[in-house]
């Protein structure tokens, strides 16, 4: 179980707001290393080796799905490794789980969740419908914990009510019964999972289609990590003098990290984009 002072371990990078939420709690983080910039990919070697240092009661912070900030997910037999030395360490998984339906699909995106719930005595999912219902203004969203026994279950639920009771007392319904409608209709399911298929896809493919536009723009640095990434974000790779550049000189506004949300490119910015990236690479 995790210890009421436990170290929280969060990838490098993760999203930025993970942070200050563990300083909330009087919480202390470690990180471990995911995202290798050399690599422009996971380096699981270098993750699993920091995750052998997590301690029984310390927390590890998992992107179920469309790691954001990089777009780089865990495969199938990366998250049975996974499983075999959060087994082995003794720690809590915790799982973020912002955009289910956005990476492959709603059961394959929630591989490694489904692994886990069935492996671990215990496990901690905070999942949110702000991006595949649309509804990021509602906060809605669950807290699901799977416990060792009854006891466990019945304590913890205690201490959310608790805690719950001093956050907001009672949360909005409106985003809840929006779900609810949604969910507990087969019809309107089959037309949601549609459309967040319509979405999924249309991500997809905008990656395929910029990195061959980049390609064909004459550039010979690669970007097919793009393609083979999931969700929303990507990191496009570009250091913060370019960064710089692609927002003095062209307006196109990137974090300091290239950070670039896959989803806000269109069929009237594309070209544009591409040639920017590509002046700013050439130069």
């Amino acid at each position: 179980a995790a210890a009421p002072d436990a170290t929280v371990w969060v990838s490098d990078p993760t999203w930025p707001v993970h942070i200050p939420l563990i300083g909330s709690v009087g919480l202390q983080f470690k990180t471990y290393r995911y995202y290798s910039v050399d690599m422009k990919g996971l380096d699981f070697d270098a993750m699993l080796a920091d995750l052998e240092a997590a301690q029984a009661g310390d927390v590890v912070l998992l992107h179920g799905c469309c790691h954001n900030p990089s777009g780089a997910d865990l495969t199938q037999a990366q998250w049975q490794a996974i499983k075999e030395v959060a087994l082995s360490q003794g720690f809590t998984v915790f799982i973020d789980l912002a955009y289910q339906g956005l990476g492959d699909g709603l059961e394959q995106d929630v591989y490694g969740v489904r692994l886990l719930a069935e492996a671990l005595p215990e496990l901690i999912v905070v999942s949110s419908c702000s991006k595949n219902f649309g509804l990021y203004r509602e906060r809605t969203g669950a807290l699901t914990l799977i416990c060792e026994n009854d006891a466990a279950a019945s304590a913890a639920t205690t201490l959310l009510a608790a805690a719950a009771r001093a956050n907001y007392s009672m949360p909005p319904d409106h985003g809840a019964a929006i779900v609810q409608t949604v969910m507990q209709n087969p019809e309107l399911q089959a037309d949601w999972d549609a459309e967040l298929k319509e979405v999924r896809d249309r991500i997809n493919s905008l990656r395929s289609l910029l990195v061959s536009s980049l390609r064909a723009a004459g550039l010979e640095r690669d970007f097919s990590f793009i393609e083979r990434e999931k969700g929303m974000f990507s990191f496009l790779g570009v250091n913060k003098a370019q960064i710089q550049t692609l927002i003095n000189d062209y307006s196109i506004y990137l974090v300091g990290s290239s950070r670039i949300n896959v989803a806000s490119i269109n069929d009237s910015n594309l070209d544009y984009l591409v040639d920017s990236v590509a002046a700013v690479l050439k130069s």
